[in-house]
This record gives C-alpha cells, sequence and structure tokens, in this order.
C-alpha cells in the first residue's frame, strides 16, 4: 500500500471519531510486516484526561488481534489538515513501533519519516 493509500485510509476512519468537545477528528492506521493493518480513531471524553487518541487506539487494536512489527503509522484529520502525534503518543509509539515510520500530511502531499525523529529520547524503564 501506498503512503498515499495509508493517509487515506486514516483520513476515512477519521471520519468516524468520537470528538464532540475539539472538533478534531483524527484517524490512524498501524502497517504492520505481513500486511495487516489495524485502524484506531480518537474518542474524546467529557473528562479530557479520559480522551484517547486514534494512534493510541490503533496500536490498543493491534495489541489485542496479536498484531506484530509495525512498519508505518499513518495518522490523517477528517478535514485533511495536518497534524502529528501528541507526546503521549509518540511515546507509545516509541514503546510499541519502534523503527516504525509515520505518514502524515505535508505541504506537498504524504510525508513519510522515521517516528525516531519525533522522540528522539523516549523514555525507557529503568535507564539512567
Amino acid at each position: 500500500m501506498s503512503a498515499a493509500d495509508l493517509l487515506a485510509s486514516a483520513r476515512e476512519a477519521a471520519g468516524r471519531a468520537h470528538a464532540p468537545y475539539s472538533g478534531v477528528q483524527v484517524g490512524a492506521v498501524v502497517e504492520c510486516a505481513d500486511g495487516s493493518r489495524f485502524i484506531g480513531v480518537n474518542v474524546e471524553s467529557a473528562s479530557y484526561g479520559l480522551t484517547v487518541c486514534a494512534e493510541r487506539a490503533a496500536l490498543a487494536r493491534m495489541v489485542a488481534d496479536g498484531g506484530a512489527a509495525p512498519v508505518r503509522v499513518a495518522v490523517a484529520r477528517a478535514d485533511g489538515a495536518p497534524i502529528l502525534p501528541c507526546g503521549a503518543c509518540r511515546q507509545v509509539l516509541a514503546e510499541l513501533a519502534p523503527g516504525a515510520s509515520l505518514v502524515h500530511a505535508g505541504p506537498a502531499g504524504p510525508r513519510e519519516r522515521p517516528l525516531a525523529e519525533l522522540l528522539p529520547e523516549p523514555f525507557v524503564l529503568g535507564a539512567p
């Protein structure tokens, strides 16, 4: 699947997000080495801290369904505006998708780059 197709899948999923408070609908797709894909959307709560981001929802689905070896993660807004993972999602992505690349909207179309660029020194339990 091309980066543009993966990003289009994330954008399509974003249309199903539950975002009554921010109005920002986000979708994510995790693609694994075997070609399997796992979709997540953001689900907001009136108690903002309980909101689940699309990236973490997609990763949770991957884990629950037995997926492994994520190679790419696409994130998109329903309206097509550029968006990047929040800090919490960057940390979880660093743990569950190390070495994967991120596909997101860029100024001239889809942009793909290593996730490690977004969080070059993630928190590691037990590290100095």
